[in-house]
């Protein structure tokens, strides 16, 4: 028999699953170039990585009119720096009358056209290295070996699939405030409210929530229905979810036991409680209700 009770007024909100801000990232170039492995090879999907770990190298690239200028540069300094050897050694051999401020000049001055020469080499031949940005699994790689990217391309993403977050949207800013327990709709998984955004994006309110112990097997942008248990009550009568059915009019009915063999619809408004329960409200009290086979009775016309 059904008896009405106060219970929480809860929010079903529309969300979907995004990683950990501290425990993921992406990987993406600095500058345009080539795809090449790193040392273990190109990462694939589920492959775990360790944070720092070079998951792949981007050779610059480089215009021929822009290789050929840095060629011929990296000549000139060649050429500076052997006659800077040379006049070391005729300062060394003559050490006894050149001051010992100008050997140490010269000694400089090829130390820094080594550095030159190889900051320019470095330019051309050695590539940007990709390292993991944190401790996890590759949740998105969209690279081949020989693969042109531009900057700023997503390249790889990381995740921690036990550390996943849900960011639903609400349309009523009051509801961040009121929110005193959540739980993902169909398994109730409970979820711990974190907060909600002080501004509006496009005409929604966000809203953060993490999984209270060990995340479920969920995709990063995979969506989802979060049930909001708030602080305002109504009165009504807990039901299995499996109760309640749809009429020819898709109104939400209940089938009543009125005595042998009889049964009658009664039309309810009904709110979400938790995964598997629902607040109906509509019901007098201590009626009797189906609450196995009720899609059975509902074929009976």
């Amino acid at each position: 028999a059904s008896r009405p009770a106060k219970l929480p007024r809860t929010t079903e909100l529309t969300g979907k699953v995004m990683m950990d801000p501290n425990a993921g990232g992406r990987v993406q170039s600095t500058q345009a170039g080539r795809i090449e492995a790193g040392p273990n090879g190109l990462p694939v999907l589920g492959q775990s990585v360790r944070k720092g770990e070079v998951l792949a190298y981007v050779k610059p690239a480089i215009g021929s009119v822009e290789r050929a200028n840095q060629t011929a540069q990296i000549a000139e300094l060649k050429a500076a720096l052997g006659l800077a050897e040379k006049k070391l050694a005729r300062q060394q051999a003559l050490e006894g009358t050149v001051p010992r401020k100008e050997i140490e000049a010269t000694q400089a001055e090829m130390a820094s056209l080594k550095q030159r020469v190889n900051a320019i080499r470095g330019g051309i031949d050695v590539g940007e290295a990709l390292l993991a940005p944190a401790d996890g699994v590759v949740a998105r790689a969209d690279v081949v070996a020989g693969q042109v990217v531009d900057a700023k391309d997503v390249l790889f993403e990381i995740i921690d699939p036990k550390r996943l977050m849900i960011e639903a949207i609400a349309y009523d800013a009051s509801t961040a405030a009121e929110v005193k327990a959540a739980m993902l709709a169909g398994d109730g998984t409970p979820l711990r409210y974190v907060g909600g955004a002080r501004s509006l994006r496009d005409g929604a309110l966000p809203m953060l929530f993490r999984f209270s112990g060990a995340s479920p097997m969920l995709a990063v942008g995979q969506p989802v229905k979060v049930i909001a248990k708030t602080s305002r009550t109504l009165k009504g009568v807990p039901l299995p979810a499996a109760a309640v059915v749809r009429n020819p009019s898709n109104e939400s009915i209940v089938w009543v036991h009125d005595s042998a063999e009889r049964f009658r619809p009664i039309t309810v408004t009904v709110r979400p409680l938790d995964g598997q329960t629902v607040v109906a409200t509509g019901l007098a009290d201590k009626a009797r209700v189906v609450v196995t086979g009720a899609p059975l009775l509902n074929q009976i016309r």
